[in-house]
Order: C-alpha cells, then sequence, then structure tokens
C-alpha cells in the first residue's frame, strides 16, 4: 500500500479548500460477533468522537485507498476509528450498524451495499442523534451527510471521450447495480452528452444491463451477448467502472476488437490505468480516493463537534433522483487518456513501472 505522503496530503488540501465554494430492509442479526478494528487517535477521551465505518466491502479500493484516509483524518482530529466489513451483505450490513452503535459509534460512515435497504436502519440512527454519512453511494436520506465523488460529471467525461473517437456507431452500456444509485447518477451523466447523437441517429443504443455487485464475470458474459447480437458491431461501451471495464475488454479481445472498440472504465485501478497506456480502454475516470476518505474523515469529525450536515463545511445541496434535497460534499474527478497519464504519476497513484508494464517505450509520453 502506498503512503499517502507530502505529496498527496497537498492535493488533498487543495480540493477540499475548493470544494468550500461552493425490497423490505433485512432484519438485524444478533448472532455471532461482526469483526471490527479499531485505531485510537492521539488523546482520544472515554466518550469522545467515535467514528463507526461501515464498509459494503473492504476488497480492492476500499481497502487499499479509503479506509486508510479514513483513519488517518479521524486519528489526526483525536477520534477513534471502528470498522465492519459487510462483504457484499445488505444483511449483514443491517447487522453491522447495530453493532458499531453497541460498539459506542458517535457518528457512522456507511458505504452503502444497498442503498434503500439501508434506508430504515439509517432513519433509526439519526432518530437516536447519530449523525450519519453516506459514503460515496448515496442513502435517500435529507438527514444523512453524502459525501462522494461528482457521478453525474463522471458519466459526462465517459460519454465525451467516448464520442470523440467514436461519434456514430451502436452503443452498449454496462451499468453497474441497479441497488446502487451511482449507477444511474453515472448513466444520467452519460445520457447528456449523447443526447443530440442519438437524437440525429448518429449513436444507436443497442443495450442496457444492470451489473449486479458490479461484477466483471458477469459484464464480461454480458458483453459477449451483445456482440453476439450484433455481429460484433459496436462502436462504444460505457462500462462505468474499471472492474467491468476489464471484463468488456475480455469480451472484446475474444473476437478481436480489444483497442478498437472505445471503452471507459472509472476509479484509477492500477490495471484500468496500464489498460490506458495500452490503448484498450480509452477514458480512465480517476476519483482519488484518498482525497473522498479525508473529506469524509474531517466532516466526522465535525458532525462529533456538533456541527449538522448542513454545516460541515464544503457542503452545497444536491438534488436526489427521487426528488430529495440532501446536504452533499462533491469532489471532482479527472478524466485520463493517454494524452495525460503523467497526472496519476505525479500524484503519486501508481508507480511508473505498474503503468508502463509491458508497454513500449516512447509509444506513450507517460511511459516514454
Amino acid at each position: 500500500m502506498r503512503s499517502l505522503g507530502t505529496l498527496a496530503a497537498a492535493s488533498i488540501a487543495a480540493i477540499l479548500i475548493a470544494a468550500c465554494g461552493g425490497g423490505a430492509p433485512a432484519t438485524p442479526s444478533a448472532a455471532a460477533p461482526i469483526p471490527t478494528t479499531s485505531v485510537a487517535g492521539p488523546g482520544t477521551a472515554a466518550g469522545g468522537c467515535v467514528v463507526g465505518v461501515s464498509w459494503s466491502d473492504l476488497k480492492g479500493r476500499w481497502g487499499q485507498w479509503d479506509e486508510p484516509a479514513i483513519k488517518q483524518a479521524v486519528g489526526a482530529a483525536g477520534g477513534r476509528y471502528l470498522s465492519t466489513d459487510a462483504a457484499q451483505s445488505a444483511a449483514t450490513q443491517a447487522a453491522d450498524v447495530d453493532s458499531l452503535i453497541a460498539k459506542g459509534a458517535t457518528v457512522l460512515v456507511i458505504l452503502a451495499q444497498d442503498g434503500p435497504a439501508i434506508g430504515p436502519v439509517v432513519a433509526a440512527a439519526t432518530a437516536r442523534g447519530i449523525p450519519v454519512i453516506a459514503y460515496d453511494r448515496l442513502i435517500d436520506d435529507p438527514a444523512a451527510l453524502y459525501v462522494t465523488f461528482d457521478n453525474v460529471e463522471v458519466g459526462r467525461m465517459q460519454a465525451r471521450a467516448l464520442l470523440a473517437v467514436a461519434p456514430k456507431g451502436n452503443y452498449l452500456f454496462i451499468k453497474g447495480d441497479k441497488a446502487d444509485a451511482n449507477s444511474d447518477l453515472v448513466r444520467s451523466g452519460q445520457a447528456e452528452v449523447l443526447a443530440s447523437g442519438i437524437e440525429a441517429g448518429n449513436v444507436v443504443n443497442v443495450g442496457e444491463s444492470y451489473i449486479r455487485n458490479w461484477d466483471p464475470g458477469v459484464a464480461q458474459s454480458q458483453t459477449g451477448i451483445y456482440l453476439a447480437a450484433n455481429g460484433n458491431r459496436i462502436a462504444a461501451v460505457l462500462a462505468e467502472n474499471d472492474g467491468m471495464a476489464g471484463g468488456v475488454i475480455a469480451a472484446l479481445d475474444a473476437v478481436h476488437l480489444a483497442g478498437s472498440t472505445a471503452v471507459s472504465g472509472q476509479d484509477g485501478d492500477i490495471g484500468a490505468l496500464n489498460a490506458v497506456a495500452a490503448g484498450t480502454l480509452t477514458i480512465d475516470v480517476w476519483k482519488d480516493a484518498r482525497t473522498l476518505g479525508a473529506a469524509a474523515g474531517n466532516a466526522a469529525a465535525q458532525l462529533c463537534a456538533g456541527a449538522t450536515a448542513g454545516t460541515v463545511s464544503g457542503t452545497t445541496a444536491f438534488l436526489t433522483p427521487s426528488g430529495k434535497t440532501v446536504h452533499s460534499i462533491r469532489i471532482e474527478p479527472v478524466a485520463v487518456t493517454r494524452d495525460n497519464l503523467n497526472v496519476v504519476l505525479e500524484a503519486d497513484w501508481i508507480s511508473k513501472g505498474d503503468l508502463c508494464e509491458g508497454i513500449a517505450s516512447g509509444s506513450v509520453a507517460a511511459c516514454g
């Protein structure tokens, strides 16, 4: 795991300063104890700020980038960090939140596995006076502070990049989990950019699929089905994240179209950035999770000190798809293509060795 380092800390501070401008639920189970980790910050007093974080899943990005950044911010503020990992189970997550409260959490940070399912649990927590931060994934409750990236802009960035290289042709939309509001937020941004092309008949929507748990293998199989149904004539695939983009590229590679069909991703995974350098991924929308984690940790500390969702630094109003208004901190993502790969190197997000593995020297400026 990379150190956050001085450069990353400076980047986090700059973005946070800029930001200041601006289905029934599962029944919680009291069965076996839920594993937690606990990190005490300097000067933490008994009964002080205890930030309980309920992760939907700690594999990949969440454990590598987000959790260390939240821990660091909470510890720096003198708070204590607790966490649980629901391993992609909405039922487990409902029980996890109860467990965190029982262990003394005074603020909750929840990366929702299923936004609607966790809603009643969140409502119960806020009714007890425990503030809740909806981390990266929307929980459609005005009492919860929504800390995320600008997901609509992620979709716009993806669509702009693919439209630039494939202004005409069949487009396929590989969306995230239906229970994750981000899937539709990203899709709405794509729709904004592609609307005129679709209306003119230049862009043809040949299919859309939600992918449960954003599963790369399912994304690969679904892409293969659409390729077969369209005689392999697909000009662009809007894959909403990097894992699924990898599945899409594998399906394209099976019919010798990897590098010819435009593909999008998001997150800034190491393999995806290497695919950008290789030319098989057209754009990766980089979301610096260190920045998001720092924003959530700092917001949690402010909530502990008596702030409300609307008075935390950097919040603005956000209209949810259901028409509710929530308070939100939204971090701007960064569009990464072969032309600006240096941005992730300069931010110490990825090593040059990982970025340029298998890339011919001089074929991409960042790998020269």
